[in-house]
């Protein structure tokens, strides 16, 4: 069987099992708990079928694997597996009717975010196609950048769960936690790291399908640009909620950038306070 139509059969599965679950729990997070899983499955899928006898496959399929490690380990202990639902969903799902939210869980979460999740994986069938190319300096030099956004989007996380757990902890001893949201360590530099770090690494792995297919005009280009696109649309729903909540954030929106780190504006931060 074609690698290519093994995961999209994988991928048709994951969208049944995804929006059945949905209707049975009433919960629309399963897609959320496979985010980090199912891309996995796609690129061993390709690198298995070259009996993992192709340096770049196989260097592609390793690395995907580090980053749903880490990010099922960041999910996991948010409780994104017990039940735990994405407090946006409730947000949408507050601002429909019900039959209009289902329509929405069915097009857009069940089955456009699984498509995507699909799309950011097919560089690797770039590099099934194009297999004879030799593994070189550039894959190793695109190796390192994916290491190191993996290591960048490990400090985000990380940063942003010791936070929550301090802010939790000012709250039930009775406090009220200020700042009220994160603005040091990577958060100064970009008010989404996490994010930042996450679409680089998935262009990463376009480019490695671009090397080895020796052009950058490939069509899985698509993948990537559409996941861009999603955590553009995510960060602006996000901080609307976040404004709801905390009119200072304004301020933190003026003086820092949204996403690609950069150097805060002149305008004053509250830092979090030294444990």
């Amino acid at each position: 069987m074609s690698p290519l139509l093994l995961t999209v059969l994988i991928a048709a599965a994951a969208c049944a099992f995804a929006w059945i679950a949905s209707l049975l729990t009433d919960d629309t997070s399963w897609v959320d708990r496979m985010w980090s899983i199912v891309p996995v499955i796609y690129v061993w899928v390709f690198a298995v079928k070259t009996h993992l006898d192709n340096p770049r496959l196989d260097v592609m399929a390793a690395l995907v694997t580090a980053w749903g490690v880490r990010l099922t380990y960041n999910f996991a202990r948010k409780g994104g597996y017990n039940g735990v639902e994405d407090y946006r969903w409730a947000v949408l799902r507050s601002s429909m009717r019900r039959w209009q939210f289902q329509l929405f869980n069915l097009f857009f979460i069940v089955l456009y975010q699984n498509a995507l999740l699909v799309l950011i994986t097919l560089p690797a069938w770039s590099a099934y196609q194009h297999r004879s190319t030799s593994f070189g300096a550039v894959d190793l030099l695109l190796t390192l950048l994916f290491l190191l956004f993996t290591v960048g989007e490990t400090i985000a996380d990380q940063q942003q769960w010791d936070f929550y757990q301090w802010k939790n902890a000012e709250v039930q001893a009775g406090r009220t936690a200020s700042p009220r949201f994160l603005q040091s360590g990577l958060f100064r530099f970009s008010r989404h790291p996490n994010y930042f770090f996450e679409i680089a690494q998935w262009w990463v792995v376009f480019f490695f399908g671009a090397v080895a297919a020796q052009s950058i005009l490939e069509w899985t280009v698509i993948g990537p640009f559409l996941l861009t696109l999603l955590f553009v649309g995510s960060t602006r729903f996000t901080e609307k909620i976040s404004l709801s909540h905390y009119p200072e954030y304004e301020l933190f929106q003026r003086s820092t950038s949204a996403v690609v780190p950069w150097f805060a504006h002149s305008v004053a931060i509250v830092q979090l306070p030294e444990s």
